[in-house]
């Protein structure tokens, strides 16, 4: 086994959202992948082994395996591309939530990604309670959508961690438009194990398909995680998949 520590979404090191990815020629068993996840402590520790023209990828919290994860799957593409298959143009993972497949193009790596299927539901006194401020809209996949009309009430969102474990889905990702980018959101998982995920790529499987005010007028969306890591990526919103840069 190698394992690598790839700071992704970000362009300079020590900030982004860092990753351990592990690099194996067999799988080992679940409690000693779990084990490791757990030691390592980042957001996710991601495990991928070959499997003929394909990686099989999994992805790790450092308490349970979750179905899908941006920025581990960026940062294994990073660690393949550049010590296993610097040849390469594109890799193809098998996962949990089907194939993902990540290409080098124009110097950038770009990642395609499903988009979730969300469903509106209310918004109670409970998201307000666990925000600290009242959403204009909510929506629910794996994970909770709460739409705000004000950056600076996502920016400076102080969320009582232990209410928002009783909050419907796995994690809550606020969100509103932003003034230097299209969007602004943040991402809370105590389920997972996270308190905050510095910036996540599975939170844009929510983000960009809402189509809100700015994002829904060009298939060009900018967005900032306003984290203390202070992570930028950028993001193309089609009409299937969701593509992370």
């Amino acid at each position: 086994m190698r394992q690598y520590v790839v700071d992704a979404f970000t362009d300079e090191v020590f900030r982004g959202n860092q990753a351990a990815v592990c690099v194996m020629d067999a799988w080992p068993g679940e409690r000693l992948m779990k084990a490791i996840a757990r030691e390592n402590n980042f957001s996710e520790t991601a495990f991928t082994v070959r499997e003929g023209d394909a990686w099989r990828l999994r992805w790790f919290t450092p308490t349970i395996e979750i179905d899908l994860c941006g920025h581990a799957t960026l940062a294994t593409a990073y660690a393949l591309f550049r010590f296993h298959e610097p040849e390469a143009d594109e890799i193809a993972f098998r996962t949990m939530s089907g194939e993902l497949r990540v290409a080098r193009r124009d110097g950038w790596l770009v990642m395609d990604f499903p988009a979730y299927r969300l469903e509106p539901v209310p918004v109670t006194d409970e998201m307000e309670a666990a925000l600290g401020a009242r959403p204009l809209e909510a929506y629910l996949d794996r994970d909770l959508l709460l739409v705000y009309d004000d950056e600076a009430t996502v920016r400076e969102m102080r969320p009582d961690i232990a209410l928002v474990a009783g909050l419907p889905g796995m994690a809550a990702c606020p969100t509103a438009s932003g003034t230097d980018s299209d969007c602004v959101s943040r991402f809370f998982a105590p389920d997972m194990g996270i308190e905050e995920d510095p910036v996540t790529g599975s939170a844009h499987c929510m983000v960009a398909p809402t189509g809100r005010s700015a994002w829904a007028r060009t298939r060009s969306m900018p967005g900032r995680r306003p984290s203390a890591a202070g992570s930028f990526c950028a993001r193309y919103a089609g009409t299937a998949p969701v593509t992370p840069l």
